[in-house]
């Protein structure tokens, strides 16, 4: 039990951060993110890339297709990107500066890579889009930390299965895992507002949000129309708008450093609640609990 309680107490020290600047804890971190982000560009290149060829470096505009939620999908992914770079440098010690600079830049940095690859690759392109929404979640991250040295606005992330992945599985996924990332029709994208850090004197809990999510529907390709697809060329296709409550985990009052890692991770996830659906073609719609 004594070699027990030591060894949590080790690890609740290692995962507390540095009240100042621990030049080990900042050169594995940098070292760390560095190999990581080196090691899954090689994996995208030689497991995604080299099976198709390769073109001079050009841009496309794909601004309208699957409604705008891949768009979505690259905000989020450089926000939390970001985030947990500043993070990791902030259980450093670093400063906030270079926090702000290298750790929140790094979500743009890497996806700015990957556009590189697409603008290689004569099956895909650079998106220009792509590139702004990259630029929005990194700034979404920092701006907060000027303006209120906090973050009251957290893009989540929820999905559920639909009925298209098995319609259409090359281009909207075979598994599960290949769906979250593929079938746009199950993704909800979340901006979720922390209630109390906008009214700090108030009774609210902290760790109380308001969430709105976008989502869309009945897309079997990127194009608007489904054009190109041999079936459901009548499938009905429409945004969706949502109104929800959630939890901002990293609200919840706790001293194991332990548990504040767990929430920050899974911060990005909106939790299942009671939520209000609308869309142009449907009205509203209530929901018990949706995903």
């Amino acid at each position: 039990m004594s070699f027990q309680f030591n060894a949590q107490s080790k690890f609740e020290s290692f995962l507390t951060p540095s009240d100042s600047l621990n030049l080990k804890r900042q050169h594995t971190v940098i070292i760390t993110e560095a190999a990581l982000a080196s090691v899954t560009l090689i994996g995208l290149n030689q497991l995604w890339y080299a099976d198709y060829p390769k073109s001079k470096f050009h841009f496309i505009n794909d601004n309208t297709e699957w409604l705008q939620m891949d768009k979505i999908g690259h905000m989020y992914s450089a926000y939390h990107l970001g985030r947990f770079g500043a993070e990791a440098l902030n259980w450093s010690g670093s400063s906030k500066k270079t926090q702000l600079i290298y750790g929140a830049g790094i979500g743009f940095a890497f996806l700015t890579a990957v556009e590189v690859f697409d603008g290689y690759s004569s099956e895909w392109g650079a998106s220009s889009g792509d590139l702004i929404a990259n630029a929005a979640g990194t700034a979404l991250y920092v701006s907060q930390e000027l303006l209120w040295k906090e973050q009251r606005i957290t893009p989540k992330f929820s999905f559920h299965t639909t009925k298209y992945a098995e319609q259409r599985p090359d281009v909207l996924g075979k598994s599960f895992s290949e769906q979250i990332l593929k079938d746009y029709n199950g993704q909800t994208y979340w901006l979720s507002f922390n209630l109390h850090s906008f009214a700090k004197e108030s009774k609210i809990p902290k760790w109380i949000n308001l969430a709105f999510g976008y989502g869309a529907d009945g897309m079997l390709s990127g194009n608007f129309k489904n054009e190109n697809v041999d079936f459901n060329q009548n499938q009905e296709i429409y945004r969706q708008y949502f109104l929800s409550f959630d939890v901002n985990l990293t609200k919840i009052e706790t001293k194991s450093h332990f548990l504040k890692t767990i929430f920050s991770v899974f911060n990005t996830i909106k939790i299942p609640a009671p939520t209000l659906e609308y869309s142009a073609n449907k009205g509203l719609k209530a929901h018990v609990f949706y995903f």
